[in-house]
């Protein structure tokens, strides 16, 4: 057979899930709540897609701003979504959950008439099935009729195509109507012929069956797990995989034993138990990364049972799947914690591991100055408002330099670097751009630390988007008291901790004050970043002078490399000085994973703010003189290494 685009298309039930940020209140007095992608396939498609897997999804969405957010984070999670049906007249399904108390997670279905069950026969593609090895569907949509037969037309179709076909039995007693609203964290009602009967009907297709012990039960239509079990044999020659939750699964490719016995048994990993919903998608995720690679059976069970581990140790579903890596360092160290929340080691790995998005060669354009720009409206007797009108011109610099970048092979990744004070309105519209957005928290020169924030970090950051980098300008002295590296270090730790808290990326922009020469500078700056790493406090970007000494920036790389190599890396700024100078400087940087790009302002737009405040050049000037200058430093950076 030759090469196929996707390893496994996911099929069928898709929502917005919204999980309460607190944790032992009923859901009814829940106040705050979190984003994510829900629904089993959908969950199994970003659970298999962060394991390595090449993905596909056939789901429904609603033609507004939820059914934007799935196919968004769906995208970003690397499963196509080209074939995720726009549903202009149904509303995208959205789930309401919340952690109640230990083995009580009570959510709301909002499934009527939604997007995912609008599937229809002519919805499905013939071609698209047969770009990949695998097809998975789940039992929901089974229970309707207009659903139930857009997946039966799929497993036809990936039977004649020779495609395995993969059943996550996937029991919801409320979805087919046998419970009410207020049960929707129910995965058990008594037998049903009705959804036996749907169940039993498509059992002979498949090749792999994944199920707990309810879900057995409902399927066969027997109450004893063996006899369930033999029922199901009797219908199919799938290789049969039985959740027994903390003690790991059952596998069972042929006859069904009397018992569980240790040759079909393998065990789990023993972890305190956060959240159990999504379970069972993360343990599929995992199996199926073996099993549609040909491991062995206990390598299958093995990825998933650990799989499993992760999705009832941290709050959400698909949010909380591991990566690949993240996957492999745990079956390798394991965890001294039961609680996998706090191991800061894991911790580290899945935010690194799972980002949205990634950034190569990025060229920054840092324009949150506001002691600079005060200076000069106060020189020149302009006010506030003519601040943020010259903003909005280097900010149009910004897009014109992007948009110069279409069919250049030359091409970076554009950001900008903004402040809330005078670059407010810009914050917003940046949203609008493929840019990387940073934006600035600390309070001008400061030393100790401080924020231009509310008291409590974490309630500032809360407001921000989540593409919003955090960033913080530091400037510690050569010459600081005992007392004043204490305070720099507690103020560290508080916004690195609001940052992950908030879910936000952190830029550490360093600049030592005070030193004598750029070997203190440098002596200095190193010891800062290690100091920093020691308190566990992992910047996903470092900004910095650039480093020419080729000694010191090996031993940048090294600390980097030792402490956070998933770092995104480090970006390079100029400190006002003149554009050649710091082309000169970029050309003594060596090529490196650890060399993102640079974070330039004053270099850039320093010259027209000058003249544009003395009204000697006009915005048309301002903005072309501030983007080929920036595009100069682009192509510089590019080509340094030629």
């Amino acid at each position: 057979m030759s090469e196929k685009d996707f390893d496994l298309i996911c099929i069928g039930r898709s929502c917005v899930d919204l999980y309460s940020c607190e944790v032992g209140v009923p859901l009814e007095r829940a106040m705050t709540f979190t984003k994510s992608v829900g629904g089993s396939p959908m969950n199994i498609a970003i659970g298999t897609s962060r394991l390595g897997l090449r993905v596909g999804a056939i789901t429904g969405v609603g033609q507004e701003d939820n059914g934007r957010f799935l196919k968004w984070q769906m995208a970003c999670e690397g499963v196509d979504v080209s074939h995720v049906k726009t549903d202009p007249k149904r509303l995208t399904a959205m789930v309401v959950l919340s952690i109640r108390g230990e083995n009580d997670f009570p959510l709301i279905q909002y499934r009527e008439n939604c997007a995912d069950m609008g599937l229809r026969p002519e919805d499905i593609d013939p071609a698209y099935l047969a770009r990949a090895k695998a097809v998975l569907v789940t039992g929901t949509h089974l229970s309707q009729e207009g659903v139930r037969s857009a997946t039966l037309k799929i497993l036809e179709t990936a039977k004649q195509l020779g495609i395995k076909c993969i059943f996550d039995i996937d029991f919801r007693p409320n979805l087919w109507g046998l419970q009410g609203h207020d049960a929707g964290s129910s995965r058990w009602a008594e037998a049903s012929e009705k959804v036996t009967s749907e169940y039993r009907r498509v059992l002979p297709y498949f090749d792999l069956i994944v199920g707990t012990e309810e879900e057995y039960f409902i399927a066969s239509g027997k109450t004893e797990a063996m006899e369930a079990l033999r029922e199901v044999r009797s219908m199919t020659k799938a290789l049969l995989v039985f959740k027994l939750g903390d003690k790991g699964c059952a596998a069972l490719p042929d006859a069904i034993p009397d018992s569980f016995t240790d040759d079909v048994v393998y065990p789990g990993f023993p972890v305190n138990v956060f959240n159990s919903i999504g379970a069972g998608d993360g343990f599929m995720s995992g199996f199926l990364r073996g099993w549609l690679r040909d491991e062995d059976m206990a390598t299958c069970c093995r990825f998933a049972n650990a799989a499993g581990a992760f999705a009832v140790s941290r709050l959400g579903c698909s949010s909380a799947y591991p990566s690949w890596v993240e996957l492999q360092y745990f079956i390798q160290h394991g965890s001294k914690e039961k609680w996998l929340l706090r191991d800061s080691t894991l911790e580290q790995i899945h935010w690194a591991t799972n980002r949205r998005r990634s950034w190569h060669n990025l060229a920054v354009l840092a324009f949150d100055h506001r002691e600079t720009f005060r200076q000069l409206a106060a020189a020149t007797g302009k006010s506030d408002s003519d601040i943020a009108a010259f903003k909005k011109l280097i900010f149009e610099a910004a897009v014109e330099s992007s948009a110069s970048f279409k069919d250049d092979k030359d091409r970076m990744d554009i950001g900008v670097l903004l402040d809330d004070t005078f670059g407010r309105s810009l914050l917003f519209e940046s949203n609008h751009h493929a840019f990387w957005v940073g934006r600035s928290i600390e309070k001008t020169g400061s030393n100790p630390l401080r924020f231009e924030s509310k008291a409590d970090l974490g309630m500032t950051l809360q407001t921000w988007p989540e593409n919003h980098i955090v960033k913080c300008l530091f400037k510690p002295g050569v010459h600081d008291t005992p007392q004043m590296q204490q305070e720099n270090e507690r103020q560290l730790c508080r916004l690195f901790s609001a940052a992950r808290g908030t879910g936000h990326e952190l830029l550490l922009e360093v600049i030592i004050d005070g030193a004598r020469d750029s070997a203190e500078q440098n002596e200095a700056l190193l010891w800062w970043m290690r100091r920093c790493y020691e308190l566990n406090i992992r910047p996903d970007y470092w900004k910095i002078l650039p480093v020419t000494d080729q000694k010191i920036w090996t031993a940048i790389e090294k600390l980097i490399q030792d402490n956070d190599p998933y770092c995104c890396g480090v970006l390079f700024l100029g400190f006002n000085v003149a554009e050649q100078e710091l082309i000169d400087k970029f050309s003594q940087i060596a090529p490196s994973k650890y060399a993102l790009g640079f974070a330039v302002g004053r270099s850039i737009f320093m010259e027209a703010a000058q003249k544009w405040f003395a009204d000697q050049i006009s915005d048309e000037e301002s903005v072309h003189f501030m983007r080929d200058c920036f595009l100069r430093l682009v192509h510089a950076w590019m080509g340094r290494a030629r």
